[in-house]
């Protein structure tokens, strides 16, 4: 048999929802949508009579959380809801509850998931337009910005909450970190990971109240996304304290009886060990690539002496050319090579795969 539209589900996670909801769920309805999943995410007791009106729609399975625990979790109570009783569903389509996704745009995207069952569908708005409110348009540059600096993605719309997610991705998302807004920017994240492609495609622009009811935080939740960054960054710092900490023990250890070279040896054995224990961490926690392990370590080793080189090559050649301030000169060169080398780690070195973004937009 075919597949349609009408075999994905929907996912719909609901926080203090109004009458829009059950309209949406109504309209939906007559998509012949089969199943669609809607959470009450700890909803205060003044909204039980929209989820008792929606629970009497026969496609609408309603879950409960008994208190508040954020988007992201709400996502994943339904993703896992979904895995269990669905073995052979396509996938699903999340949408929001306060009427910013028109039917006609959440029936495009299932149509489109069934089109591409293997990719992550993102319901792409389109913020050049002049009614986009300035919180909304700001948001989503900075998390626009902050996503292709983490990831190399260069995705339209990060925060758009109408999305096609197949089924196996669904469950591997059960496995990402969230429970609130982040939980959807890491989504994108998480298809470097899990080598899944993008493909964006045009949907209505549309903000109530300007945007006003939006749970979404533009500078904290682009803090979050920085979370790569940041371990690459905390990453960076322990192999510093464990290279100097390698390099006194073994001063210590060679000083007796290796009065002559003692230093060089300590250096190099320090740097080696330390460097191995750096790209570990940025293996398994960083960026976690698991895959052809030999082959990145060589990677790595081969990034590690170029920097090495171009540092020494680098302040040589400043130092001589002013003549002093060679701590200074040094600080400069290395953060800048310290830049380089999170992207190059990122983009070769640790590259799980390379994840296409495809835009199927077509704005007026």
């Amino acid at each position: 048999m075919t597949a349609t539209s009408e075999n994905v589900s929907i996912v719909i996670p609901a926080y203090n929802p109004d009458k829009k909801l059950v309209e949406l769920v109504n309209e939906l309805s007559a998509y012949s949508f089969k199943e669609i999943i809607i959470v009450n995410d700890g909803s205060d007791k003044q909204f039980k009579p929209i989820f008792d009106k929606v629970r009497f729609f026969t496609s609408c399975t309603l879950l409960t959380h008994p208190e508040n625990l954020g988007k992201g979790q709400a996502l994943k109570t339904a993703f896992s809801y979904y895995v269990e009783n669905y073995q052979e569903g396509i996938g699903v389509v999340t949408a929001d509850a306060d009427g910013q996704h028109r039917p006609e745009d959440i029936k495009k995207i299932a149509q489109e998931l069934v089109n591409k069952p293997a990719n992550l569908i993102l319901g792409a708005r389109d913020f050049s337009k002049e009614n986009i409110p300035a919180r909304s348009r700001f948001g989503n540059i900075l998390t626009q910005k902050a996503t292709k600096l983490v990831s190399g993605l260069n995705v339209t719309d990060t925060q758009t909450g109408l999305r096609g997610i197949p089924r196996e991705f669904a469950k591997q998302l059960l496995n990402v970190n969230g429970k609130r807004y982040e939980f959807e920017m890491k989504m994108i994240l998480a298809c470097k990971t899990y080598n899944r492609n993008i493909s964006e495609f045009s949907i209505d622009t549309i903000y109530i109240d300007e945007n006003e009811s939006s749970h979404f935080n533009p500078i904290i939740d682009s803090i979050k996304i920085y979370y790569v960054f940041g371990k690459f960054l905390i990453s960076s710092l322990l192999s510093f304290i464990v290279d100097i900490a390698l390099f006194a023990l073994f001063v210590f250890i060679f000083k007796a009886f290796m009065p002559v070279g003692f230093i060089l040896l300590a250096t190099v054995l320090a740097r080696l060990l330390s460097s191995l224990f750096n790209f570990v961490i940025n293996r398994k926690v960083v960026f976690k690539s698991y895959n052809n392990v030999k082959k990145r370590l060589v990677m790595y080793g081969a990034l590690a002496l170029i920097l090495m080189a171009a540092s020494a090559f680098g302040v040589h050649t400043v130092y001589h050319a002013i003549g002093s301030h060679e701590v200074l000169i040094k600080i400069v060169i290395d953060s800048i090579l310290f830049l380089l080398s999170f992207y190059i780690q990122r983009n070769w070195v640790f590259n799980q795969s390379e994840v296409k973004v495809k835009k199927e937009v077509n704005y007026e």
